[in-house]
């Protein structure tokens, strides 16, 4: 059987693009798209198969997130554990926002979504890595695989949306406190949260018809644990130039473009909060934004991470790590954050376990 030669072209330098780490908003892992990465590859440039050879995938073998195969049912039992942790507390938020009158505001209503889609994000990865860690298998099909790359995406670029609008909420509660009720309205919560989940939709599903519509020869190892698009590109036999293209433009409009209007947020509300009198006020105001601060602080400084690890650390183990820190670790830890972090829920959840215990 023949194997897939590989056009290979030597290019002496590449602009930052087209090498090196990428900011990947699109599946949120940060690494070059495909074997272009070492600079050898031409970018988008397929390799060329013998007409014999040209068989589609079925399925791919997806790369195991933990190493060692002798604590496989510590593993289970830790995914199991966080899995259910995330679901349950997820839920409470969602479930304490809509039947506590008092958390009928706005905070609370961009904060239940932001539960929604960690509940989207983590149940599109949990259960099939538990599935595989069980069964001892680590396949999973071409279209499952799809329907996870898309689940997957849509969850993390609409929360890369929502927490700068939540960004925007804040300002307009700390810096435009007379005009808040006004400009931040039930119509106008409702817009904005169309527009996130609207962005969020057509940026995963258009990226996702351009990643199913490539061919996939072999090999099908996929070099993370779960269904991205990076490492999904990766294996096409065809070319991935449009994809890649969409990618980088990702990168700038809604990578950059939220991180920047984030900072700009907080660069205005610091400034507001310095001119407020006394500690007493200053502490008052700030605490009002450190629980979504702590999430914004925990979402990017995953990929800030990544970017100053040494050289010499695998593209591989780069990309598990992002991975793992998006798919197991932020859904599981955002609710704790708020909830720790908020008397109200707090009197919530304790209103809620005196009155089960009462009955």
């Amino acid at each position: 059987m023949h194997s897939c030669p590989v056009q290979i072209h030597f290019v002496p330098k590449q602009p930052w693009w087209k090498s090196g780490l990428s900011i990947y908003v699109l599946g949120f892992t940060c690494g070059s798209l495909s074997p272009h990465q070492s600079g050898k590859i031409h970018p988008g440039a397929p390799r060329q198969m013998h007409p014999r050879n040209l068989t589609k995938v079925s399925e791919f073998i997806l790369e195991g997130v933990f190493d060692n195969p002798h604590l496989q049912g510590l593993y289970i039992v830790i995914s199991l554990c966080l899995y259910l942790t995330a679901i349950l507390s997820n839920s409470f938020v969602i479930i304490a926002t809509v039947v506590h009158p008092p958390l009928h505001i706005p905070m609370y209503f961009f904060i239940s979504n932001l539960a929604i889609l960690d509940l989207v994000g983590i149940s599109s990865v949990l259960p099939k890595m538990l599935e595989n860690l069980i069964l001892g298998k680590n396949t999973i099909s071409f279209e499952g695989c799809v329907a996870q790359l898309y689940t997957f995406t849509f969850s993390a670029s609409t929360e890369l949306i929502l927490l700068t609008v939540m960004s925007y909420d804040r300002y307009l509660a700390i810096c435009q406190p007379l005009h808040y009720v006004t400009m931040m309205s039930k119509g106008t919560r409702i817009s904005l949260m169309t527009g996130v989940w609207g962005i969020g939709t057509v940026n995963s599903l258009t990226n996702t018809l351009l990643v199913a519509q490539l061919d996939f020869c072999g090999p099908n190892l996929v070099q993370n644990f779960l269904c991205e698009i990076p490492s999904v590109l990766a294996l096409s036999c065809s070319s991935t130039y449009l994809t890649e293209i969409m990618v980088y433009m990702a990168d700038i409009i809604l990578g950059m473009g939220n991180f920047l209007l984030v900072i700009l947020s907080y660069c205005l509300i610091i400034i507001t909060i310095l001119k407020i009198q006394g500690s007493a006020g200053k502490w008052k105001a700030f605490s009002t934004c450190s629980s979504h601060l702590a999430v914004v602080g925990l979402f990017y400084s995953t990929v800030i991470y990544t970017y100053i690890q040494p050289t010499s650390t695998p593209l591989e183990k780069k990309n598990k790590t992002v991975s793992i820190m998006y798919t197991l670790v932020t859904p599981t830890l955002n609710p704790l954050i708020y909830s720790l972090r908020n008397k109200v829920i707090k009197a919530v959840f304790w209103k809620i376990v005196t009155f089960h215990k009462t009955n």
